[in-house]
This record gives structure tokens, C-alpha cells and sequence, in this order.
């Protein structure tokens, strides 16, 4: 097995935790603290784990939250499946089948 790194995001618990259900309530809140961003961005950074994030952002909500950015983020391990070679070297399983080409004799 590869030991993979995932994360599960925290934001959306964090905020129900302090009585923040509404995600335009986080705006003003962003802008108070240099962050501007439109309700649009403020609502996927809620609903959706970031796959980028500037830390001006992320500390911007550990304050507004009283929270650190382990209160926010959660590793957790993804095991993928990994196949051996012939060579008896390690790497990762095919994530879609390889198609079959049947080559008769005399066609190339």
C-alpha cells in the first residue's frame, strides 16, 4: 500500500458549532480582516474542501472562528491499491482498463 494523504474540512461544522449558518456571514466578517471575496467564493470555501488556500484566508478564519487551522483541516490516510511488476517494483494500480489491440498477421 502507498500511504496517500486526504483531508476532511471542518469549516461548515465549525461554524454551526458558533451559531454561523448563513455562509454570507462570514464576508463581513473576511473583509474586517483584509479578505475580500465574493458570497460565490465564500460559499464554495464552506460547502467545498479548498484545494488552495492562502494563509492570510486561513488565518482570517481561525480568528474569526477562535479556532486553530487543526480545528479546521483533519488528515486522514487514503489507501490506494498498488500492484506489483515483473520487476518486482511497486506501482500504483491502473485507474482504467487498458483497451486490447488484436493485431493479426500481416497488419501492423
Amino acid at each position: 500500500m502507498i500511504k496517500k494523504m486526504g483531508y476532511q474540512w471542518q469549516l461548515r461544522q465549525l461554524m454551526a458549532e458558533r451559531q454561523m449558518f448563513q455562509t454570507s456571514d462570514l464576508v463581513p466578517l473576511l473583509a474586517e480582516r483584509g479578505i475580500t471575496l465574493s458570497r460565490e467564493q465564500v460559499y464554495r470555501l464552506v460547502t467545498q474542501a479548498p484545494q488552495r488556500m492562502s494563509m492570510e484566508t486561513l488565518v482570517a478564519l481561525c480568528d474569526i472562528l477562535d479556532c486553530t487551522p487543526n480545528d479546521l483541516i483533519k488528515p486522514e490516510i487514503v489507501n490506494i491499491q498498488v500492484r506489483k511488476t515483473a520487476d518486482d517494483e511497486t506501482s500504483p494500480a491502473p485507474s482504467a482498463p487498458r483497451r486490447t489491440v488484436i493485431r493479426r498477421p500481416g497488419q501492423s
